[in-house]
């Protein structure tokens, strides 16, 4: 029984005491902070910039603007639901697609330019 204690206390002891390298655990530390910092102005930050900038294009689009869809289709808004939006994408051609699908508001006289 005191071969078994002497071998637990040897252990605590051992665990107590600081050897060389005692500043790692503070770099070991620091480490993840910086990753966790980096992910957030690389990664995080600009997505969620991304994703403002396109609600306030969503919320501010009109009759009569240009615009193409996440699918590539380029047509001009002719009604806006709460929802979805109705473009002619082509004479007496008209699609009903989702507001959030529009990628990008194009500048007036882009789809005259096209055949």
């Amino acid at each position: 029984m005191e071969s078994i204690l002497n071998f637990l206390i040897r252990d605590a002891a051992a665990q107590t005491a600081s050897g060389p390298g005692g500043d790692m655990g503070l770099m070991n530390l620091l480490f993840p902070i910086i990753l966790i910092g980096a992910f957030y102005f690389l990664l995080i930050r600009p997505q969620t910039k991304r994703a403002k900038e396109h609600k306030q294009m969503v919320e501010t689009l009109k009759k009569g603007d240009e615009v193409v869809t996440g699918g590539g289709v380029l047509g001009r808004i002719i009604e806006i639901g709460e929802n979805f939006i109705q473009v002619e994408i082509a004479e007496s051609v008209q699609i009903k697609v989702q507001k959030q699908a529009v990628s990008s508001l194009m500048p007036k006289g882009t789809l005259k330019g096209n055949p």
